[in-house]
């Protein structure tokens, strides 16, 4: 009886041991999932879906689950290569989940509050397009500062070359509606107003501006009045800037220039999920467009400034990926 005794109890004991393991694992994975605000522990750095298809992989997925046209990237050197080399490419590279989806909700009740429209009545969505700025609550510097981005602006503007944003600039809140906008023409951003200028300009180094950022806060797709851009455009616009010199361009003079110099690219949307960041080459040409969706595209259009103007002959060739493509569109370097 006594051995039968023992022999239940140890059982019992390696039951308890065997659950409290379990428990512990599961309390360790809510930890992590925790850290990383819910969102997978791999991150995945993707181009957009162009209309002429997506195009083969340039690294295999791992995972069945992952969001149609995404590609994966591992943590090891093939992450920086793979962004460097879409962003010379394409002049843009997607970061999907760049920030956690409750900060953009967050900064989305904030917009709508800063709109004095109802979410939930489109009666009260009088204009196509409403402009909002200087918004520079925690929700946006959140969203503006996640490990994700630095890690990417290292990569394509260089360590210690960017100022970190603790806004986002200007907001076009697109609603659908009847009336056409009046901004949905092709351009380059200005990044610098010339003493006594009206308008802002634009030169060969891109002064001032360092990247274009593209922040989604709602759920956009090609219904909901993306933005348009013309893949591998930024390319077309160094040879149009040239000619005039340190001084530069009005952004509404160089419209039309580049406008046709990039007519033969091929045309891409900056969709996506609240949380995702498209960061852009200075010089991407791209459009809006009228929205005849059903329900407001909520984005932030802010630069990312330099810490230091972009040089494009540095003697040690230490050049930014931002530098290299102004260089190689202007056939200093080859492709």
């Amino acid at each position: 009886m006594v051995t039968v005794a023992v022999a239940v109890g140890t059982a019992v004991g390696g039951a308890v041991v065997a659950m409290m393991a379990v428990v512990f694992v599961l309390l360790v994975l809510l930890v992590l999932l925790v850290r990383h605000g819910g969102q997978p522990l791999v991150r995945e750095v993707a181009s957009v879906r162009r209309r002429t298809g997506p195009g083969p992989p340039l690294l295999p997925r791992r995972q069945k689950n992952r969001v149609r046209g995404a590609r994966q990237i591992p943590h090891d050197g093939r992450m920086d290569d793979e962004l460097v080399e879409r962003f010379l490419e394409d002049g843009f590279v997607r970061i999907e989940g760049a920030f956690p989806p409750r900060v953009a909700e967050d900064c989305a009740r904030l917009l709508w509050r800063e709109t004095g429209y109802d979410p939930e009545d489109p009666g009260t969505w009088t204009e196509p397009v409403v402009r909002v700025g200087g918004m520079a609550q925690g929700p946006f510097a959140a969203a503006a500062n996640s490990p994700v981005l630095h890690e990417a602006f290292d990569l394509l503007v260089g360590a210690g070359r960017w100022e970190p944003r603790y806004s986002l600039g200007t907001f076009p809140l697109r609603f659908p509606h009847e009336t056409e906008p009046d901004d949905t023409g092709w351009h380059i951003e200005g990044s610098y107003l010339p003493e006594g200028g009206a308008h802002y300009f634009t030169n060969l180094r891109s002064k001032d501006r360092a990247l274009l950022m593209l922040f989604l806060f709602s759920e956009v797709t090609e219904a909901d009045a993306p933005t348009r851009v013309r893949v591998g455009s930024h390319l077309d616009v160094p040879p149009v800037l040239a000619p005039y010199g340190e001084e530069g361009a009005s952004f509404l003079e160089l419209g039309p220039l580049v406008d046709a110099a990039s007519a033969a690219r091929p045309v891409a949307y900056v969709t996506g999920r609240p949380g995702d960041v498209y960061l852009c080459h200075p010089f991407l040409v791209h459009a809006a467009q009228p929205h005849r969706g059903s329900r407001p595209r909520f984005m932030a259009q802010p630069p990312l400034c330099p810490a230091a103007p972009y040089v494009l002959e540095r003697p040690d060739g230490d050049y930014s990926a931002v530098e290299f493509a102004i260089r190689r569109g202007l056939a200093r370097e080859s492709v």
